[in-house]
């Protein structure tokens, strides 16, 4: 068996490795960007890597790759483990359910918590078919992994990173893959496949707060369309008013438009979200869910409350979509509200089960939909890679 060392050059979908005693620990965001805002939430999502693969050719036939998976647990609450998804040429081959790594358990009532140790897991394709072929080891969603080492019975080469057109998106929990069971069914994901782009998700789960250092990774980031979707965090932290949020969007285009002046850039408002449609922020968890089955959220805000300029999902997308008309010279900039990718009448069919995040088949519509309003599914050369 060969040892493959892994790089960038082989793991898409990530800004940096970091090098540990153990291996390489992944990160969607660089290390200055880490540095400048070490918040512990945004730490813990950034580490997570969804949407990123190690992708590689070969003619092996035996592949595996050895990681080590670190998650986050609750007291009393049964959370599904991550997984690794095998593509083989862009068909799903294997659904890996992680097994050991280190867990966090913290228990909601008291905040305490423990740390659990483990062993690494190892996600192993035998017998594969004969010839070259595309084989995407796509990493969990939902928890943080170490890579150890990747091993073939054949050597390995990176896939041409020209080869698809780039999407960068930038979004909450919902785009990061909360409650989807495998890292191919996050909506970005099912979005990608379907219209043949190569994903860089920056989709991190209550951090999608319009911060700058954000703005400026995918200003310097590869990428022939961007998509920005905006709103849930900010009114779930009550994190802004209006006066600031509004500002906040414009400044957030502008550094995104010094690297890429005409890349398409699409703009996107919150799905429907029925318990922050009318009702401010801050979010919580409903005191009266926790040791349930199915931990719920809530708002703790007061219903119509946006005299002061408190924020709803009412008053964001109608405050997006003036952003958007207010840069009437900026002809790739595109709105599109959230609601069409998920709307009231979705939420009677397919509820949110904890009343914020979607469930896997919920993901894959909000997916397909994405994939048809905006990649142009079927219509790959709208977004080309340029010369």
């Amino acid at each position: 068996m060969l040892s493959t060392p892994l790089s960038l050059e082989l793991v898409r979908g990530l800004a940096e490795l970091e090098p540990t005693p153990r291996g390489l620990r992944t990160h969607r965001l660089p290390l200055w960007a880490r540095t400048q805002f070490p918040d512990p939430q945004l730490l813990a999502m950034e580490q997570q890597p969804s949407g990123a693969r190690v992708a590689v050719l070969t003619s092996a036939g035996h592949l595996e790759l050895e990681l080590h998976p670190t998650r986050v647990t609750y007291r009393g609450a049964d959370r599904p483990r991550g997984r690794v998804d095998v593509l083989v040429d862009d068909v799903l081959l294997l659904s890996d359910p992680l097994t050991g790594g280190d867990a966090l358990e913290v228990d909601l009532q008291t905040g305490e918590s423990a740390l659990l140790s483990g062993p690494s897991h190892r996600t192993a394709l035998t017998d594969l078919p004969p010839g070259p072929k595309q084989v995407e080891f796509w990493l969990p969603h939902n928890e943080a992994v170490e890579l150890v080492e990747l091993r073939s019975d054949a050597p390995v080469a990176p896939i041409d990173p020209g080869a698809r057109p780039r999407w960068v998106h930038y979004g909450s929990s919902i785009s990061h893959g909360s409650n989807a069971a495998s890292p191919t069914q996050i909506w970005p994901a099912v979005a990608a496949h379907a219209s043949g782009v190569q994903l860089r998700n920056l989709g991190l789960g209550g951090s999608a707060m319009v911060d700058p250092f954000v703005a400026r990774t995918i200003r310097d980031a590869p990428a022939d369309v961007i998509s920005l979707k905006l709103g849930i965090n900010v009114v779930n932290l009550d994190a802004m008013r209006l006066r600031s949020f509004v500002p906040a969007v414009h400044g957030f285009l502008d550094t995104i438009r010094e690297g890429h002046s005409t890349t398409p850039i699409h703009l996107v408002s919150p799905i429907h979200c029925g318990i922050h449609e009318h009702t401010p922020g801050p979010g919580l968890i409903d005191p009266d869910s926790i040791g349930t089955p199915q931990v719920r959220f809530a708002a703790s805000g007061a219903e119509g409350d946006t005299a002061l300029g408190r924020l709803t999902l009412t008053v964001i997308r109608e405050a997006l979509e003036e952003v958007a008309a207010a840069r009437p010279d900026d002809q790739n900039l595109h709105y599109l509200d959230g609601r069409e990718l998920y709307d009231e009448a979705d939420g009677a069919e397919h509820p949110l089960p904890d009343a914020l995040h979607p469930d896997t088949a919920t993901h894959r519509i909000i997916g397909s939909r994405f994939a048809q309003k905006v990649l142009g599914a079927g219509e790959q050369s709208r977004h080309a890679p340029r010369p």
